[in-house]
């Protein structure tokens, strides 16, 4: 089981990290920040494999496939807005952090606009004239 592997991998870095930060912060941010990135390296074929099958459904359901890569952009916003965050966070640098999820944050809001757009048009569409 993966998540055994992955729950392994975390556990012990937390362990190791409790040990160096006090002797040495910059290493423990160094090994925080290669352990997230080994993790989310672990996962890209599980992710791959999600995003394969959405593709297949979107098709499927006839679904435009514009609607699908903004909503997978959104989602993929999102994630690496948290990564960053929690890093800045992990670091003592919780405004930067703050300022890292408002931008991604902004930056969901400016991808979701043509698709509100597409559902008020839509909206009005079906509304009596």
């Amino acid at each position: 089981m993966e998540i055994i592997q992955i729950v392994g991998l975390g556990l012990s870095a937390v362990i190791l990290l409790v040990v160096l930060r006090g002797q040495s912060p910059q290493i423990a941010f160094l090994l925080s920040l290669l352990v997230g990135v080994f993790i989310f390296i672990f996962l890209l074929d599980r992710i791959t494999l999600v995003i394969a099958m959405l593709e297949k459904l979107s098709v499927q359901a006839g679904v435009e496939m514009i609607f699908l890569q903004t909503i997978l952009k959104i989602i993929g916003i999102a994630y690496i807005a948290e990564f960053a965050a929690q890093i800045a966070k992990d670091s003592g640098e919780g405004a930067i952090a703050s300022k890292i999820e408002l931008a991604g944050k902004i930056l969901i809001l400016v991808l979701a606009l043509p698709i509100v757009q597409r559902v008020v048009e839509t909206v009005i569409n079906l509304l009596p004239a």
